[in-house]
């Protein structure tokens, strides 16, 4: 239960005025909710692209999403269509998306909150987009702009550190849209 709901008053009687007060409290209250779990938010998401950093220097890769190598010690490039067959092995490299997939939980967090909000960030990092801290684009939004940071990611002349410091981007924009966020309090 929010903590808006635990302190919300007796609502008063017809008349009173304290009808208006208790909306306004209410209100005020609900925004400093939504403003706290915002800036959780956001400083999460500086952790997660942070960790992605570290996965794409630990491994990076092209022309998928993770790589792994089987029992012959073959290297095998998964894309976002075979992601299953990487269960129980460990991901020997992985490209910008695949690095913040593993970074926001791995395989079973691609469909989370986290990481869809990291690839969202990197994407705006990445054309210089000012969308506000918690606008959520639609689905097939979403999945043009995954599209867009996969092929990025891709091109012949793309190299680790070009990835790392579009994670670096990203970051700071994270950073920057906690710092325009309205104080609390």
């Amino acid at each position: 239960m929010p903590v808006s709901e635990l302190l919300r008053p007796a609502p008063g009687p017809l008349g009173t005025g304290r009808g208006l007060t208790d909306r306004i409290a209410r209100r005020r209250l609900a925004d400093t909710e939504r403003r706290t779990a915002l800036r959780a938010e956001l400083h999460y998401l500086q952790t997660v692209l942070a960790d992605a950093a570290t996965v794409v220097e630990a491994g990076w890769i092209q022309h998928g999403w993770f790589a792994y190598r089987d029992e012959q010690g073959r290297q095998h490039l998964l894309g976002p269509h075979d992601l299953h067959r990487l269960a129980g092995r460990q991901p020997t490299g992985a490209c910008l998306v695949g690095a913040v997939v593993q970074a926001g939980g791995g395989v079973p967090a691609a469909r989370s909150q986290p990481v869809h909000r990291a690839l969202d960030l990197t994407w705006q990092a990445l054309v210089g987009s000012t969308e506000p801290a918690g606008y959520c684009p639609a689905p097939a939004v979403r999945i043009g702009r995954v599209r867009e940071l996969t092929a990025w990611n891709d091109r012949p002349h793309r190299t680790a550190g070009d990835v790392t410091e579009l994670l670096a981007a990203a970051g700071r924009l994270a950073a920057g849209q906690l710092d325009r966020l309205a104080p609390l309090g």
